[in-house]
């Protein structure tokens, strides 16, 4: 993710809404993907220096402050290129859920900051209901309308059906999510993390399926026509495969080879991401400087996009040995407490191929 500047050099952050050095209010503009002041030119609409376009706040900006993204003038929508994409949000008469749900909200928008960086394609269901990217964010019904304890209970599990992913609004509870990780005995479990797994899955639709490319992701990741809810049962009864660490990304990743790519694109989105953000705040290992591996999708052939792929990962494992170590020394978890083996690798040097051929077929 990077950082913006604001018109006084101040440093701006992708959630703000203010500079708080000279008070700018500010606006993400997604047909840029940056982060600008903005003056309000006329009742409702707003400029920036650094477009021709007037801007209006997208809906949740302006009512519920749960958003910081503009709407260009000529785009009829009221929600931004992100709220929109939220097919059901949650009860805002309870009023923690507006909190958990601005978390959600601003995980929604780093996972879409990258896919826009990355030139995915992204349909909503407005355009295509049967298969266009949609989110809902639930919450377990436990009581009544009178807060009564009810015997039949609804959970709510986060999953992706249909281009329609569900997140389960405890996720955006840090104390829920942390008692649910070390339930599960996971390594790592993060809000981002749901979003950009659930997102692959999506993807593997838009991408996989169907594609040119099903027979490698098979070879690969295994043939993902076996039955999904018995390899389900299997996992949760028994547990991962005992040598998972030889073959897959994570241990969840051993349960399907469909979770087997999820877990893998949202890696990749970490690194990418990670690996901008430390590109943009100057960061060198052992004095060579990481690269940022979302400046470009300027290959015109496999030799270049596998350069590409070498250089991104070399710079992941300099970046994340550097991250583990420093987080040991305040005393916390490693920040990337996964060790990535040769099948696993290439695994990621497949999605990166994947991305890379598709950015090129879009432009």
């Amino acid at each position: 993710m990077k950082t913006f500047a604001c018109t006084c050099k101040n440093t701006l952050h992708f959630p703000n809404t203010e500079c708080v050095k000279c008070h700018s209010m500010l606006g993400f503009l997604p047909d840029e993907l940056s982060l600008a002041p903005i003056k309000e030119v006329a009742p409702g609409m707003y400029r920036t220096d650094t477009s021709n376009h007037l801007y209006r706040k997208c809906r949740n900006y302006a009512e519920l402050d749960v958003c910081n993204w503009m709407v260009r003038d000529d785009d009829s929508h009221s929600l931004c290129q992100s709220c929109r994409l939220t097919e059901t949000i949650p009860n805002l008469n309870d009023p923690k859920n507006l909190r958990l749900w601005f978390l959600m909200e601003e995980a929604k928008r780093r996972l879409l900051y990258s896919i826009f960086k990355l030139d995915l394609p992204v349909v909503s269901k407005q355009e295509n209901q049967v298969s266009g990217l949609g989110f809902a964010f639930l919450e377990d019904v436990t009581q009544d309308a009178f807060g009564n304890e009810l015997t039949i209970k609804s959970y709510v599990t986060t999953g992706h059906q249909s281009g329609l992913i569900t997140i389960n609004l405890n996720e955006a509870d840090p104390s829920t999510r942390i008692e649910m990780r070390e339930k599960m005995q996971e390594q790592y479990r993060t809000l981002l993390g749901h979003f950009r797994h659930e997102s692959g899955h999506y993807f593997w639709d838009c991408l996989i399926k169907n594609s040119a490319y099903l027979e490698e992701f098979r070879r690969l990741f295994g043939d993902e026509r076996i039955d999904y809810q018995h390899a389900m049962q299997s996992y949760y009864s028994n547990g991962p495969a005992a040598d998972w660490q030889n073959v897959w990304i994570s241990a969840y990743a051993s349960m399907h080879p469909w979770e087997d790519w999820a877990e893998t694109w949202a890696h990749y989105l970490h690194m990418v991401d990670t690996l901008e953000t430390a590109n943009q705040f100057e960061f060198s290992i052992a004095g060579s400087p990481l690269s940022n591996p979302l400046v470009a999708h300027e290959h015109d052939n496999a030799l270049l996009t596998e350069t590409n792929f070498t250089r991104l990962f070399d710079d992941w494992c300099r970046l994340t040995r550097a991250l583990n170590a420093l987080n040991r020394s305040m005393g916390l978890d490693d920040a990337y407490p996964f060790v990535i083996s040769l099948s696993a690798l290439n695994k990621l040097r497949f999605v990166h191929k994947v991305i890379e051929s598709e950015a090129l077929s879009s432009k």
